[in-house]
């Protein structure tokens, strides 16, 4: 439990003031927090979100993202997913306050430079729905609400499929230091349904061990 929480109280008379006040708080755990991360963190980390995958009904494709500063990097779980046979994709931010679309990332494919730090395959690869969404996050409580950095396009693109009736198992990605007692929330926020951590699998409620 990161130290923005149970004690330390979230100021703010607004939800976003309540968020903005955590997500200042928030960087600087996680920054804490990966440089202090010990060398088999991200061995455990990939082990824990193996074990996730494996436990879900069948699925083809996974949505993943490129690790911007101190996140998590589930990148080089992807080499081993395309090897078994998995479709691997990447999100595209196409505009503000618009869901992501999401474009099939291969090895060796290009990647553009798109907004707010982040990059993409280019628009030759072609698109596909993920069937599982790995989601970073700032901080995360067991309710299943998380925080991220402010943009909303994780929200919007799970409460679009959600709209549409498609089933998206969505994993948070973080370090089991980044949990919180309470994520300020409003009704645009979106839950996810898993965070897969280095010290293991936690579901809205409970915590799944081997």
């Amino acid at each position: 439990m990161s130290d923005t929480s149970p004690d330390t109280p979230v100021l703010g008379t607004t939800v976003d003031e309540q968020k903005s006040h955590l997500r200042d708080q928030a960087r600087r755990t996680r920054s804490a927090l990966a440089s202090a991360a010990p060398s088999g963190s991200q061995t455990a980390f990939i082990g824990n979100l193996q074990r996730a995958l494996d436990g879900l009904p069948a699925w083809q494709v996974i949505s993943g993202y490129l690790a911007i500063g101190d996140e998590i990097d589930p990148l080089p779980m992807f080499h081993q997913l395309k090897d078994a046979g998995k479709t691997c994709v990447l999100p595209v931010v196409i505009a503000r306050e618009q869901p992501l679309i999401f474009r099939t990332w291969e090895p060796d494919c290009l990647l553009e430079s798109g907004p707010l730090n982040t990059r993409h395959p280019g628009a030759a690869m072609p698109t596909a729905d993920p069937d599982v969404l790995l989601v970073p996050l700032l901080a995360f409580a067991r309710d299943g609400y998380r925080l991220g950095w402010g943009g909303g396009f994780y929200d919007r693109t799970l409460a679009a499929y959600r709209e549409l009736g498609r089933a998206v198992v969505s994993i948070g990605i973080a370090y089991s230091g980044q949990e919180v007692d309470n994520v300020p929330h409003d009704v645009y926020d979106q839950r996810v349904d898993f965070v897969v951590t280095e010290a293991g699998i936690i579901k809205t409620g409970q915590k799944v061990r081997a």
